[in-house]
C-alpha cells in the first residue's frame, strides 16, 4: 500500500511535486479499493461518523454488485477498475504507470529508485463518465505469477518492441494464465518510439491477437515532449468496463471514437465553465 514517498509517484502532483486535490481523492480511492479496513480506520480518526451524523464510517463505503452479474447484464455500476501490467523486466511497465500520471520519460528519470511505486491511479472519461483506473505493475520475470496477479478487470501484457525476445514472455503468460480466463487481455507494444525488432515468437503480435480474438496490439511510448497521450488509457478503461465487447467492435475506429468523444466534450465543457467563472470575477 503506497503511503510514503512513493505516494507522490502513485497519484498526480503539481509542478512542485505536491499531491493535487485530484491526487488526494485518488489516494483515498486506492486505499479503499486495496484495504477497506484501513480506509475505515482513517475515516474514524477524522471523525467521519460524527461530522456526517452517521452511525458509523461504513456509511461512506458503497458496495457494488458482484462482477459476475455485471458480465451477465453486460453493464457495470462500478467506477473503479484495476488493470494489471505484466511483462518481462525493462519492457516499459513503469513507464506506462508514470505516463498515466502525465509524466514523460524525462520526468521519470528524475524519480529515485526507492521512491518508485507499483501502483498508479488516475481518472479517465469513457462516454462522458468519469472513471478511476488503477494500474498495478506485477513484478515477475518468471512464468509463475500468483492468483492475486491475475485478479483484475483487464490485463496489459507488455513487450519491448526493440527486444526480439520480449513478446515471447507475453505469449507464455497468456497461454498459462489467461487463455481460458474471462479477464480481457491487451497486448501492448511498449517503447514504440524505438526501432521495432522482429519478435522471435512464431507469429507476430498482430497474428497472435487475431488468433486469440484479442484487440490489435496497442502502441505506447512515454518518450514525448509533453505529457504522454491518455488515449491508450481510455481504451484500457473501456475494455475493463465492457469485457464482453467483441473483437470486431474493438477493431473499428468508430468504437474508440464513441468512447473517447466523451472525454473531449467534458474537457471543452470544463474550459467553458472556467472562462465563465473568470468573467464573473
Amino acid at each position: 500500500m503506497p503511503w510514503g514517498p512513493d505516494v507522490n509517484n502513485t497519484v498526480c502532483t503539481n509542478d512542485k511535486g505536491w499531491v493535487t486535490y485530484q491526487g488526494y481523492i485518488c489516494q483515498w480511492t486506492l486505499t479503499t479499493y486495496l484495504d477497506v479496513q484501513r480506509c475505515l480506520e482513517y475515516l474514524g480518526y477524522l471523525g467521519y461518523s460524527i461530522l456526517r451524523e452517521q452511525e458509523s464510517q461504513t456509511a461512506a463505503i458503497t458496495v457494488t454488485r458482484d462482477k459476475k452479474l455485471d458480465l451477465q447484464k453486460k453493464q457495470t455500476q462500478r467506477n473503479v477498475f484495476q488493470c494489471n501490467i505484466i511483462g518481462m523486466q525493462n519492457c516499459g511497465k513503469t513507464g506506462i504507470l508514470q505516463g498515466f500520471l502525465g509524466r514523460n520519460l524525462a520526468k521519470q528519470r528524475q524519480i529515485k529508485e526507492e521512491h518508485k511505486s507499483l501502483y498508479a491511479i488516475n481518472t479517465t472519461y469513457v462516454y462522458g463518465q468519469e472513471k478511476y483506473l488503477l494500474l498495478h505493475e506485477v513484478l515477475s520475470d518468471s512464468e509463475f505469477i500468483t492468483a492475486s496477479d491475475t485478479t483484475c478487470d483487464v490485463v496489459c501484457l507488455v513487450y519491448d518492441v526493440s527486444n526480439p525476445k520480449s513478446f515471447e514472455y507475453c505469449t507464455r503468460i497468456f497461454k498459462q494464465h489467461f487463455i481460458d480466463s474471462k479477464t480481457p487481455c491487451i497486448i501492448v507494444a511498449g517503447k514504440s518510439d524505438l526501432h521495432e525488432a522482429k519478435q522471435g515468437h512464431g507469429s507476430s503480435p498482430t497474428e497472435f491477437c487475431n488468433k486469440h480474438k484479442m484487440p490489435p496490439p496497442q502502441s505506447y511510448t512515454c518518450n514525448t515532449v509533453g505529457p504522454p497521450s491518455k488515449d491508450f488509457f481510455v481504451k484500457v478503461t473501456t475494455i475493463a468496463m465492457y469485457p464482453h465487447t467483441s473483437q470486431a467492435d474493438l477493431k473499428t475506429s468508430t468504437f474508440w471514437l464513441r468512447a473517447s468523444v466523451g472525454a473531449t466534450v467534458f474537457a471543452v465543457l470544463g474550459f467553458a465553465v472556467y472562462k465563465t467563472l473568470l468573467k464573473q470575477r
